[in-house]
């Protein structure tokens, strides 16, 4: 078989016996799998990421921004109202992507789509 020297030390054991299997590498010794594009794209994806707010303004850790829609806060009564600033922004993956602290509030995860920077 000349495809094995291609096949990638396990991440999580560093085992050398790693096989492909439907699309995925497998560890025989730790059981651990990875699907096999990860390889590939690992690192460009990470790099790629690009948040963007409502105006297509670039976001970065650290930004202020401001809130363009009334957000009614799930489970409670309280609302955030359109222009509430909110300062030292942090950028995170999935929905909702930017964590953050808002005064009068406290921690709270929003959407890069409600906010601009400010």
């Amino acid at each position: 078989m000349s495809g094995d020297q291609a096949l990638p030390a396990c991440p999580k054991c560093a085992s050398a016996y790693v096989y492909a299997d439907a699309g995925q590498f497998v560890c025989p010794e730790c059981a651990h799998e990875w699907p096999q594009q990860a390889e590939a794209t690992g690192a460009a994806d990470d790099a790629a990421r690009v948040w963007k707010d409502a105006n297509g303004q670039v976001l970065q850790d650290g930004d202020s921004v401001t809130v363009i829609k009334d957000l009614k806060i799930k489970g409670s009564s309280s609302v955030v109202k359109v222009g509430t600033k909110v300062k030292n922004i942090r950028l995170i993956d999935g929905d909702h992507d930017i964590d953050c602290k808002i005064d009068g509030i406290g921690p709270m995860k929003l959407k890069s789509e409600f906010v601009k920077k400010a």
